[in-house]
């Protein structure tokens, strides 16, 4: 089983028992963290697909260390200017390890009202723009003419 979650900005796809190195978490070693912006879940062909995230599923971590990343040189020059600049960084980072994944619920990939959207924008997106301006006159949509292709679809759909 695995998961995609949203941790601090950046999305990482996670699995029970794995180590994941983050930007740096408020926390001591050894606290317990968890997070609830999952927006993805897969166990083998079951996948549950957030919209944007699954309501009540959780990630639990436990964090393991704060390290410091690799340093980073960053060189500047002007050529024929005398002008250099070096300089270097490096980043603060955690290390979490995934204690748990927990799925309450959430929004099959499979459901049909998602599949017959898709249908319908995949018909759309076959269509030329003039196809679509004049589906779109048809319809009764003020302003078709200067509406661009995805303009249209959203109009349509």
């Amino acid at each position: 089983m695995y998961a995609i979650v949203e941790i601090a900005g950046q999305q990482f796809k996670v699995a029970k028992d794995q180590k994941v190195f983050v930007n740096r978490l408020a926390g001591e070693e050894g606290d317990k963290v968890s997070f609830d912006k999952v927006l993805l879940s897969g166990d083998g062909d079951n996948i549950t697909l957030g919209a944007p995230a699954i309501n009540g599923a959780l990630v639990d971590a436990k964090i393991t260390r704060h390290v410091k990343g690799d340093k980073v040189i960053v060189f500047k020059k002007k050529r024929r200017k005398g002008y250099r600049v070096k300089n270097g960084h490096r980043q603060s980072l955690t290390e979490i390890s995934i204690v748990g994944i927990t799925l309450p619920g959430g929004k099959k990939s499979s459901s049909e009202k998602s599949e017959t959207k898709k249908e319908d924008s995949s018909d759309l997106n076959n269509n030329t723009v003039a196809e679509l301006r004049e589906m779109a006159k048809e319809k009764g949509v003020e302003g078709y003419s200067s509406m661009k292709k995805a303009e249209l679809i959203a109009a349509l759909s």
